[in-house]
């Protein structure tokens, strides 16, 4: 189900961003790229899935690409900026201006 927005802060960074693992997981060629940029093996996978930094990472993954960015805002019912702000809220943000 996707996340819509509102007029209050109902999404949470951490949700959308287990919500984006799985949609990188769902397809086999996007997962087999963000394992490759990771570092990851299917075990590491698992085991970190859950840490802050690590879906921080998984939102920076998604925010590299502008389809990518579009294509995952669309199924989760967000806008492309609210992804971005989302991300400022995990550790490890870069510092964008």
């Amino acid at each position: 189900m996707p996340i819509r927005e509102t007029g209050r802060k109902a999404e949470n960074a951490e949700t959308v961003a287990i919500q984006a693992l799985g949609w990188i997981a769902a397809d086999e060629d996007r997962l087999a790229r963000f394992m490759a940029l990771a570092g990851l093996s299917v075990t590491e996978l698992r085991v970190r899935a859950a840490e802050p930094e690590f879906l921080g990472g998984v939102l920076d993954f998604i925010l590299e690409s502008e389809p990518l960015l579009i294509e995952f805002a669309s199924v989760a019912g967000l806008k492309p900026d609210a992804i971005v702000r989302l991300r400022r809220e995990l550790p490890g943000a870069p510092v964008w201006e």
